[in-house]
């Protein structure tokens, strides 16, 4: 299932700072044990930094479902970053998105975050709590406290601001002290002298379960207290369960559900408790939204009730998607250890272990080869990107074979077999359109990776390398023999590759190109054919200012007859472009040409638009002051959707279900190398990541993405050495 961990990491990433700001925040390494913890459990997992990205990052990986798809959720770790009731800020914002999430819902939040309002509600439900007392200024009356008390911010947790006071000198210090620091009215509470515990909380409703009471160790000092200081740098020790006589644990546990219940509070909290030394019980507060901190008490008592970190992960997931009416979904990991060591991980979840932790050199990869310049005519550049991705399949016991090239850079056919034989032969360009001086170097924004070629054909050659690595580390990769032929002349129509790619493909299972996939998940099972014409007009003979006029008119003509041609519903477009044209009233001449380009999906329509367009032209050349001379014709072939990629297209779509992933099929428009490849074998384009093109910034993939496809393509590499091994 697709899991999003949200958490504050960036506060900047607002607008304006305004109001009181958070002090509480998840390390981001816990939140990295919460997501390699889902992964365990099966799950395809993002961490999002609940900023005001959050709504693009979520839309990029969890778009709207469409028929049969299921629903993402959302693991809310997220404290918020400024204002009051921080807490709600994210599960009202996944209201409003329509995106099911972890934890409570906002009015749970809000009343657990205000320790007043939580007090007024415990004494509706007789639940006994300390005595307490509030004030907005330093100047109100304080004459019937009752000391000591304990001064703390009425709406914030992790013991921020905590001081027991003694006196009225004290108490108004600590008063002005938390109204000026933390914005907000100070709560004053009679402090209960004795012991500190707590109860975390699992499930909802008839299934709510509680973990055994723990005792936070004070050191047998009454009047000790648990600073934030103590929560951060210096943990005090934890007694679970804590020495207390069953009656007095079974009613500190059923206080705890009366409470989780009165609030309203929805799949796990923690509640904290004092007795005092005669043995009175009094609850504090309820943290909605419990630490998942490894070395915190929630978790901690959690491993005393059975559950190793892991299992709780999952089971806090489990508990919401069963509220939400969802299956469970954690494959068997959630139940209690009781003893038992865990099973091993399942081969995707190794496979998404591995690719998490190498997310980084991944993205440095990519960086590198975007900024090397590959125009096609940067013969140094195309062959240097050669030897880079050289370097990193000779690390997985590739050789290679050079196939030199004059008037571009080399094409190069890799290889981890001594046969000619491949069960996989992946094909990708070197080359691009882009000249050195229009180069768009590598870009990293909140959710997409930008640069020149990056979806077209680098970030593709990343998630291969990537996927072989992965196939590598759980020891698939020698299973499969696998050929990677690198064009150079992609711009070029395939003018020197296309001999090499037919030959080569007849001798190959599995053909998989590596262009990026597009922004609806798609990869492709079909591609249009190629045509390209160059067309020139001249004017000779003009004898007056009307035929520069005329021959003007005409060559608009001949362009929009030529492009009126297009039919998308029989197959077929039609598209002039570089369109130049130069005249002279004075001097009286006139000449222009332009370049057309032709899809086609069926071979036999290339023959049929060949005709049409010479039938036009030649019309034209009736005029017989006009000259006008048209060439070119076919340069690479479709690619029809058999029955044999049809059956490829359904292998990944099945991978990609179970690993909760949305693949969708694409016929796509444009042409590419990957067209000379034998027709009779199963193709599929477009495994690079999602992306696409913008008007104003260039090629772009979404980050994610990157990591998403890799997987996907591991598990097939794997599915598919499994398969010959039997």
């Amino acid at each position: 299932m697709k899991v999003a961990i949200i958490y504050n990491h960036d506060v900047s990433g607002v607008i304006n700072t305004f109001g009181m700001q958070n002090k509480e925040m998840y390390n981001p390494t816990t939140v990295q044990y919460v997501a390699n913890a889902l992964e365990q459990g099966g799950h395809n997992v993002k961490i999002i930094d609940g900023n005001m990205k959050v709504i693009d990052n979520l839309q990029e990986f969890m778009p709207r479902v469409i028929e049969g798809e299921r629903m993402g959720i959302v693991f809310n770790m997220a404290y918020g970053i400024q204002g009051e009731s921080r807490y709600t800020h994210l599960p009202s914002l996944l209201e409003m998105l329509g995106i099911p999430y972890v934890g409570s819902t906002p009015s749970g939040h809000a009343l657990a975050l205000d320790k007043v309002i939580t007090k007024i509600i415990f004494l509706k439900h007789n639940i006994p709590t300390p005595n307490f007392w509030v004030f907005s200024n330093i100047n109100e009356d304080m004459s019937q406290i009752v000391y000591p008390v304990i001064v703390k911010p009425k709406m914030d947790a992790v013991s921020f601001g905590l001081q027991v006071v003694k006196n009225k000198k004290e108490l108004k210090e600590a008063v002005g002290f938390i109204i000026s620091e933390f914005q907000q009215q100070a709560l004053v509470e009679q402090f209960i002298q004795g012991r500190e515990f707590c109860v975390g909380m699992l499930g909802n409703g008839d299934g709510l379960e509680n973990f055994p009471v723990l005792e936070v160790d004070l050191g047998n000092d009454p009047n000790a207290i648990q600073s934030v200081e103590d929560k951060r740098k210096h943990p005090r020790a934890k007694i679970c369960p804590a020495e207390l006589p069953a009656d007095k644990a079974d009613e500190m546990i059923r206080l705890s559900k009366e409470a989780f219940m009165a609030l309203e509070l929805r799949d796990f909290a923690r509640v904290d408790i004092r007795m005092d030394m005669s043995g009175n019980i009094y609850l504090l507060e309820i943290n909605s939204m419990a630490s998942l901190g490894r070395t915190g008490s929630y978790t901690y008592s959690a491993g005393i009730a059975g559950y190793d970190y892991n299992q709780l992960v999952n089971k806090i997931l489990d508990v919401a998607l069963i509220r939400y009416a969802y299956d469970s979904m954690a494959n068997g990991t959630i139940e209690k250890t009781n003893g038992t060591p865990s099973k091993k991980p399942s081969l995707s979840v190794r496979i998404r272990s591995f690719l998490r932790s190498r997310q980084p050199k991944v993205e440095q990869m990519l960086r590198e080869m975007v900024n090397i310049n590959t125009y096609t005519r940067n013969i140094d550049g195309v062959n240097s990107l050669g030897t880079y991705i050289w370097k990193n399949l000779n690390i997985l016991g590739f050789s290679h074979q050079v196939i030199p090239q004059v008037e571009i850079g080399n094409i190069l056919l890799f290889s981890n077999t001594s046969t000619s034989t491949y069960d996989i032969l992946f094909i990708a360009n070197l080359d691009c359109n882009t000249s050195f001086k229009q180069q768009v170097n590598f870009k990293s924004t909140e959710s997409r990776f930008w640069g020149t070629t990056i979806w077209g054909s680098k970030a593709g050659l990343a998630v291969m390398i990537s996927a072989l690595q992965a196939s590598r580390f759980v020891r698939k990769l020698r299973k499969l023999k696998i050929g990677v032929l690198l064009t150079t002349d992609e711009m070029l129509q395939g003018r020197f590759s296309q001999v090499h790619i037919e030959q080569i493909s007849t001798k190959t299972k599995y053909i998989i190109g590596l262009k990026g996939g597009g922004m609806g998940s798609s990869v492709v099972t079909s591609r249009s054919g190629a045509a390209l014409y160059k067309c020139e007009m001249n004017l000779s003979g003009a004898e007056k200012t009307e035929d520069i006029a005329k021959s003007v008119a005409e060559y608009s003509r001949l362009v929009t007859k030529l492009a009126e041609c297009t039919d998308e519903t029989k197959g077929i477009v039609v598209v002039p472009s570089n369109v130049s044209f130069h005249s002279n009233v004075s001097d009286l001449y006139s000449f222009g040409d332009f370049s057309l380009s032709v899809r086609f999906n069926q071979m036999e329509l290339s023959e049929h638009i060949d005709q049409m367009i010479k039938s036009i032209v030649k019309k034209k050349k009736k005029n017989k002051k006009l000259g006008i001379q048209i060439e070119g014709g076919v340069r690479r072939p479709p690619i029809l959707k058999t029955p044999q990629i049809e059956s490829f297209w359904q292998q990944l779509l099945n991978i990609a279900k179970k690993l909760d992933i949305r693949l969708l099929e694409e016929h796509r428009w444009s042409s590419t190398n990957l067209c000379f490849s034998n027709s009779s074998k199963p193709i599929i384009d477009g495994i690079g990541p999602i992306g696409g093109v913008s008007s104003e910034k260039g090629e772009y993939i979404i980050k994610h993405s990157l990591f998403e496809r890799a997987v996907l393509l591991s598990m097939f590499l794997c599915e598919l050495a499994d398969k010959k091994k039997k």
